[in-house]
This record gives C-alpha cells, sequence and structure tokens, in this order.
C-alpha cells in the first residue's frame, strides 16, 4: 500500500510540474482568438456609432476605439458588393490588437444616403480617410492622425487599391480576395455573356423592392467599361508597391478567380519592385468561410509588423 502511495504522490508531482511547464511556455493568447487582458478603466474600449457626409449624403458608420489613451492607428476597413460579408470578425481582432476600426457604408448602401456608383464609393473613401487623419477625430477617438491603413475585401479592395495608390499617405494596405474592375470591364467590351454576368452581379443586389442598394446598375457596368483601362488595378503597382502591401487570395474563389484578379496584381507588384509584399493564399471560397481565425491572426500579425510595429507582442492592444 506504501508503495503504491509513493507512486502516486511522485506521478501526481510530475503532473504538476509539466502543467507549470506548460504554462511558462504557451504563446501567449492572440488576438484573433482570445479576448484582451482587463481593460484600462479611464480608456476602455468601445463602440461609437456615428455618420458622416460625403457628396452631401449622409454615410452610415460606426468606429470600433481600442482601450488604452493611445493615439491608436486608424484601420479603414472597406466591405464589398453588396457587403454581406462584413468582416466585423477582423474588425474585433485587430481592435484587440490596439488599433481603432472604422467600417461604413458607401453611398446609396445599406441605408447610407445617396446613390452608388463606383466614382461616389471611391469619393466616399477618400472622405473616410480625410476625417481619419482629422484633428476632431484625433480628440474624440484616442487616434493617431498620422498613421491610417487600409484594408479592403473584394470591392473594398479595389477601391482601397486605388485610394492607396492616389495619397503617399496611407501607411499600408491589404487587399483581400479585392477584385480587379478595369479587367472585368476589358472582358465585358469584348464578351457579351461578360457584360450580361456583369450587369446580372450588380442588379441582383439594386432591387427596388428592398434591394439594400440604391442604384442603376446597366449604369455602374457601363462606366465600368467606359474606365477598364483607369481602373485596372495592376496598372497602379507602381504607386502601390511603395508601401507595405498584404494580398490574400481564395484557392476556390469563383467571384474573383485567383488566376484573374490576384495572380495578375502579384506579378504587376513583383516588377514594380514591390519589396514589402505579402502573399497568402488560402484554399477556401471568396469569403474564407473556413478560415476566418486564420484569415484574422495573418491580418493582425502583419498589421503588428508593417504598420505598428511598437505594439508586436503586445495582446492588450492598451496603446500605452
Amino acid at each position: 500500500m506504501r508503495v503504491w502511495l509513493s507512486v502516486l504522490v511522485a506521478a501526481l508531482a510530475m503532473s504538476l510540474s509539466s502543467c507549470a511547464r506548460h504554462r511558462a511556455t504557451r504563446p501567449i493568447d492572440h488576438p484573433a482568438t482570445a479576448d484582451s487582458a482587463a481593460p484600462n478603466r479611464l480608456f476602455p474600449p468601445t463602440m461609437c456609432e456615428l455618420s458622416f457626409e460625403s457628396g452631401g449624403n449622409k454615410l452610415n458608420a460606426f468606429l470600433y476605439v481600442a482601450h488604452g489613451p493611445g493615439p491608436h492607428p486608424t484601420v479603414i476597413l472597406l466591405h464589398g458588393y453588396p457587403g454581406n460579408e462584413r468582416n466585423l470578425d477582423l474588425a474585433q481582432a485587430v481592435r484587440r490588437a490596439g488599433m481603432n476600426v472604422l467600417f461604413f457604408d458607401y453611398r446609396g448602401s445599406w441605408g447610407s444616403g445617396g446613390e452608388f456608383s463606383i466614382p461616389n464609393a471611391l469619393a466616399d473613401v477618400t472622405k473616410a480617410v480625410e476625417l481619419a487623419r482629422s484633428k476632431e477625430w484625433a480628440s474624440a477617438f484616442r487616434a493617431d492622425p498620422d498613421r491610417v491603413a487600409v484594408v479592403g475585401h473584394s470591392l473594398g479592395g479595389f477601391l482601397g487599391a486605388l485610394t492607396t495608390a492616389q495619397d503617399q499617405r496611407i501607411a499600408c494596405f491589404a487587399f483581400l480576395a479585392g477584385i480587379d474592375l478595369g479587367w472585368m470591364g476589358l472582358q465585358a467590351r469584348q464578351d457579351a455573356r461578360a457584360r450580361a454576368g456583369l450587369e446580372s452581379i450588380f442588379a441582383q443586389s439594386m432591387d427596388a423592392k428592398g434591394g439594400p442598394i440604391h442604384g442603376d446598375a446597366p449604369g455602374v457596368v457601363s462606366e465600368i467599361l467606359s474606365r477598364a483601362e483607369a481602373w485596372s488595378v495592376p496598372a497602379r503597382a507602381a504607386e502601390l508597391a511603395t508601401r507595405p502591401l498584404l494580398v490574400i487570395a481564395a484557392a476556390r474563389d469563383e467571384v474573383t478567380p485567383k488566376s484573374e484578379h490576384h495572380d495578375r496584381l502579384i506579378a504587376a507588384l513583383r516588377q514594380a519592385g514591390a519589396e514589402r509584399l505579402t502573399e497568402v493564399v488560402f484554399d477556401d471560397d471568396h469569403v474564407f468561410s473556413a478560415h476566418r481565425i486564420g484569415l484574422a491572426t495573418r491580418l493582425v500579425d502583419w498589421l503588428r509588423a508593417e504598420f505598428w510595429p511598437g505594439a508586436a507582442g503586445n495582446t492588450t492592444g492598451n496603446g500605452q
């Protein structure tokens, strides 16, 4: 009996020792999978519901404010068309990593005023960047007006690419299953079936009986065809290549097929000499249905490394 008791005690001691070693070597919890530590009571995380004006129209928006006194960098998160996947899980993960995240709906979409069009959406993104840099927002939201990044999914990737190419003050840009409207416009010029397909994509959500988008689908498509060369994303590679870039594709993407929208951009960026280019390909669909945590992890790690290096390894995101 004493022998068995001694063996049991020894085994228990070894088990406790192993657990202690495991706790000591366990990786720090990642913002993509774990809540932050106890928030700063004076400067807790919060969500601010707001709106701003673009082209004389009221756009609906909200801002995830990170905890801590800041100043926090701001990430502008751009949704696709029509925007059913809003990627707010990514926004929450980025906020837990200590960055503010601005999300808004373009003109004519999801209750925002005005009419949806590609030029209007581009102007809306430019306005959002201006606001993120304003002294008023810096004061109200503990933000750093000199540190703004753009992350765009699908159509948001296109909008973010053109905006970033034109604005060298944008610190870095992420293109998530992004669309090259220029390439699609060129294809639609040459193929009536491609044009009909493009019109169908936009018309499905511009339903006067209750669609989430208010606009003129044939007019949107006509403008894409007429501006195809100007709206080519790979054609902007030289301007984009000056910043850190994260380009993520989905291998089974049927909305923005990798060979047409991702590979062509990657080739152009490499030819342009992009030195801080990170490429990721998930075996997934257009909205990364099977890799939401993986996508959030990649995005947060990239932002920590390229956008806000001082926060690397900081899971609390307290901005101190």
